[in-house]
C-alpha cells in the first residue's frame, strides 16, 4: 500500500479517512504507466529505446504523480487543510494537475501562469473550475507568476506547493517513476545504462536518477534542454523556443547539475517533428517534449552503443499542443535527428501487477 511506503506508518491526524480514501482511489489514475520499446532505424542503421508513457496518467501527463504526491504528503505533515485554496505557478501541465487532483480532493484552486502558453492549457485548467491569472512578460513571465503566488499566500488560508523547490517533487519520482522503470525492464531482463529528461521543474531527471544510480551506481542521468534556450549550461535564461514545459527562465532549486552527466540540448522544430513522427509512424499522439526526449534519448544510444538500455519519458499527450507549432509543418534544417529516423514498430512492456502506490489499479 503507499501509505505505508510514503509514512512508514506514521498516522496523520490531519487526514481524514475520507481523504485518504480520496488519496487511495486517486493513485488507481495515477502512475504505473504502460512502457515501450521503440524501434526505429537511424541512417539506415536499426537501433530501440525504451519509453514510459506518461500520457496514460489522469490528466495527460507525467505531473499528476508530483501534484498528487505533494498533496498527500502536505496532508501528512498538517501543512495543508481542506479549507486551503491551492495556489501554483505554471507553465501548463501542472496547473492541470492540480486542478484536477486540488478539486478531486475539494479544495479551490488557482493557478497563476504566463499569457504565452497555449490556449488548450488555459480552457482545461477553466474547465475545471480553477480560477487562472495570466502574466505577461511586461509583468514578470514565469517569475512575475512565482512571485504573485507568494504575495497572495502571505494573507494565509493558501497551500503552496512550490514545485520548483519542493523535495517532495523529486521524492514523487524517486518513489513511483523511477521504481517502475526499474522493475519494468527487470521483467525483461535489462537494467538501464542512461535515462534522459527535458528539465522543467527537474524533479522528474533528479528523482529518477537516485533511484537508479541506487539499482546502478554507472547509470548516466541526462538532463535536457532547448537547443535555442540553453539556460542550464548558461546559468541564466537565454534565447526562445517552443517547447513548453521545459527551460523555464531560471536554474530550479532541485536541480543538481553536479550530480548529474552531461546537459543535452534538442532544437525545438527537430523535437515537433521527432513528436510528429512519433504520431504519424506509430500513433503515439505526444506533446513536443516527448519528441525532445525521444532525440536525447537516440544521441545517447549512438554515444553508448547497440547494447545500451536508454529510457526516456513521454511526458504528455499532444491535445494540449492542437493550436501550436506542433500540428504546422516545419522546415528541416540541417544536423536534425528527426530527419534521418524511422520508426518501425513498438513492443509494449507490461504495467506492474503489483503497483507501488495505490490499491486496484
Amino acid at each position: 500500500m503507499y501509505k505505508e511506503m510514503i509514512t512508514e506508518g506514521i498516522y496523520s491526524k490531519c487526514l481524514s479517512p475520507e481523504l485518504d480514501n480520496r488519496f487511495n482511489h486517486l493513485w488507481c489514475l495515477v502512475g504505473n504507466t504502460p512502457m515501450l520499446e521503440l524501434q526505429y532505424s537511424y541512417k539506415g542503421k536499426v537501433g530501440s529505446i525504451y519509453v514510459k508513457c506518461e500520457n496514460y496518467n489522469l490528466t495527460g501527463s507525467i505531473k499528476d504523480r508530483m501534484a498528487l504526491y505533494v498533496l498527500y504528503k502536505a496532508y501528512m505533515n498538517c501543512q495543508i487543510s481542506p479549507e486551503d485554496v491551492i495556489i501554483e505557478a505554471t507553465s501548463g501541465n501542472t496547473g492541470i494537475s492540480f486542478s484536477a487532483i486540488g478539486k478531486a480532493l475539494g479544495h479551490q484552486v488557482k493557478i497563476i501562469m504566463p499569457n504565452w502558453l497555449s490556449k488548450e492549457r488555459i480552457d482545461i485548467i477553466k474547465s475545471m473550475g480553477a480560477d487562472i491569472q495570466l502574466i505577461s512578460k511586461e509583468e514578470g513571465g514565469f517569475l512575475g507568476s512565482i512571485q504573485l503566488s507568494e504575495k497572495l499566500a502571505a494573507n494565509g488560508g493558501v497551500f503552496l506547493p512550490r514545485q520548483f523547490e519542493n523535495k517532495f517533487n523529486a521524492e514523487a519520482h524517486e518513489l513511483t517513476t523511477g521504481r517502475e522503470i526499474v522493475a519494468q525492464l527487470a521483467n525483461i531482463g535489462l537494467v538501464p545504462d542512461a535515462f534522459v529528461a527535458g528539465v522543467g521543474t527537474g524533479g522528474t531527471v533528479m528523482g529518477v536518477g537516485k533511484h537508479l544510480k541506487d539499482i546502478n551506481p554507472f547509470v548516466k542521468i541526462h538532463p535536457l534542454e532547448p537547443q535555442e534556450s540553453p539556460t542550464l549550461t548558461t546559468g541564466y535564461k537565454v534565447g526562445a523556443h517552443r517547447i513548453q514545459g521545459i527551460s523555464d527562465e531560471f536554474i530550479p532549486a532541485i536541480v543538481k547539475l553536479d550530480e548529474l552527466d552531461e546537459v543535452l540540448c534538442a532544437s525545438d522544430g527537430d523535437s515537433i517533428i521527432m513528436a510528429q513522427k512519433l504520431a504519424k509512424q506509430l500513433g503515439l499522439a505526444v506533446g513536443i517534449s516527448s519528441g525532445a526526449n525521444v532525440i536525447g534519448a537516440i544521441k545517447l544510444k549512438e554515444q553508448l552503443g547497440d547494447a545500451a538500455v536508454v529510457v526516456t519519458l513521454l511526458c504528455d499527450d499532444n491535445k494540449k499542443y492542437l493550436s501550436t507549432d506542433l500540428v504546422k509543418e516545419q522546415p528541416i534544417k540541417e544536423g536534425y535527428i528527426s530527419s534521418d529516423v524511422d520508426f518501425t514498430g513498438f513492443t509494449p512492456i507490461a504495467r506492474l501487477e503489483k503497483p507501488f502506490f495505490g490499491s486496484g489499479k
